[in-house]
């Protein structure tokens, strides 16, 4: 399935890219090329092989979640250069 210049050009329409011409001939080449390889691995013999949702079979590995003792809220905010009602305050960065 080869695309055509029109097919490129819709693409890069939704893909919201404006190409010259001399690009959308290349992008035509490149994008054929990976069709033609895309189609070459359709051709692999999988039978038999397992469906794969990953290629390494590992499943979450999360510590156990355990609640501890945090400091205070006073003792986080005793070295703030400036607090206000156990927040500290901080420039203004974004105009």
């Amino acid at each position: 399935m080869a695309l055509t210049k029109e097919e490129v050009l819709k693409i890069a329409e939704l893909s919201r890219l404006e190409l010259k011409e001399e690009e959308v001939e290349k992008y035509q080449s490149q994008l054929n090329d990976i069709l033609k390889y895309v189609d070459k691995l359709s051709e692999v013999d999988t039978e038999g092989i397992e469906p794969l949702s990953h290629a390494i079979d590992l499943k979450n590995v999360l510590r156990k979640d355990i609640v501890k003792k945090s400091i205070s809220n006073e003792l986080a905010v005793a070295n703030a250069p400036q607090e206000e009602e156990g927040t500290f305050i901080v420039p203004k960065v974004v105009k």
